[in-house]
């Protein structure tokens, strides 16, 4: 917000300012989309956010929940919304069976958010408030409210029943059945991935390669890495990963091969562990070194400093931070 405190300045930032300003946040596609929306803010609305739903629905990375949750808490619109807190109250207090993924539950889930949001515009203030107050806030009140009750009371494990103020209507508190709902099905089990990066230094100089356009982390920058089995014995894994990467790098235009470089540590040089959606992911960095200086590579070879002025992954950036400053 500091750097980029106007849409007219989200819509000239170049690339790599942006991708650097949101590094660490995830879900990268929506620092582009962001950028692309003010563009089309700029372009088509004067560089005004728009206030019609079916405009703000058109702009790029927002869908029909962020939409609705514009117009309703920005503008005090009557647009439903449903997100998974909304999903958990409203499936709990109507005793909703059905999985809230179906087409037609889902279809009804709107339908109900949608009544909700509606009576907030009309019902009487309560007494003592001003009616120009209420009928100004009663529908970004109302939507809030869904998302707050789902968030801090109607939780998705022992909730809190006893202070929830919508528990006489509630059909799961009176059957006792909260924790069943929602019914979202089988839940898919976790699998296990392994990831071998490597730490390449020439002359001070580590290579790092971006991530092409249209996969995860996008224009993102990384150690050369590969991913290989969870089983073998690791130093034997490492070695073939390094051949797969190099040998694989030459054969999209690198001049190199496996053969070119060699591990230089017996141990990693940390081990990262974390989670991409039901991914449990194990990351190894390993230090290598060339055994001689291609003339060409694929990448970018940059100091310590340099690299820090680049947009990393979250999980190569903690690699990064194990590096020596220069």
């Amino acid at each position: 917000m500091r750097e980029l405190p106007t849409i007219q300045s989200v819509a000239k930032a170049s690339p790599t300012k942006l991708h650097k300003l949101w590094e660490g946040l995830g879900y990268y596609t929506r620092v582009r989309n962001m950028q692309k929306a003010a563009k089309q803010i700029v372009g088509r609305h004067g560089g005004k956010f728009p206030q019609n739903f079916d405009d703000v629905l058109a702009l790029p990375g927002i869908g029909r929940y962020t939409a609705g949750a514009i117009c309703s808490i920005a503008f005090n619109q009557p647009t439903p919304i449903l997100d998974g807190n909304v999903i958990r109250v409203l499936t709990r207090v109507f005793g909703i069976d059905e999985n809230p993924r179906d087409k037609e539950t889902n279809a009804r889930l709107w339908k109900l958010a949608e009544d909700l949001v509606g009576r907030a515009l009309r019902c009487p203030p309560r007494r003592g408030a001003e009616t120009a107050l209420h009928l100004e806030s009663s529908c970004s009140h109302m939507n809030q409210s869904l998302m707050e009750l789902g968030a801090i009371v109607c939780t998705p494990r022992s909730p809190n029943c006893t202070s929830c103020p919508v528990k006489k209507y509630c059909v799961a508190f009176r059957q006792n059945r909260q924790d069943e709902l929602p019914n979202l099905g089988k839940r898919e089990a976790a699998t296990a991935r392994r990831f071998v990066a490597f730490v390449i230094n020439r002359n001070g100089r580590f290579l790092v390669r971006q991530r092409p356009n249209g996969v995860v982390n996008a224009h993102l920058w990384e150690f050369p890495n590969v991913e290989i089995g969870m089983k073998g014995r690791a130093r034997r894994s490492v070695r073939a990963a390094l051949k797969l990467q190099m040998n694989g790098a030459q054969r999209t235009g690198a001049p190199y091969q496996s053969k070119d470089f060699s591990i230089v540590s017996t141990r990693p040089l940390c081990v990262i562990k974390h989670s991409i959606t039901r991914y449990r992911i194990t990351l190894e960095a390993w230090r290598a070194e060339p055994k001689q200086l291609p003339f060409k590579v694929s990448g970018l070879w940059r100091t310590p400093a340099q690299l820090h002025k680049l947009a990393f992954t979250a999980a190569h950036k903690r690699i990064l931070n194990r590096l020596p400053a220069q």
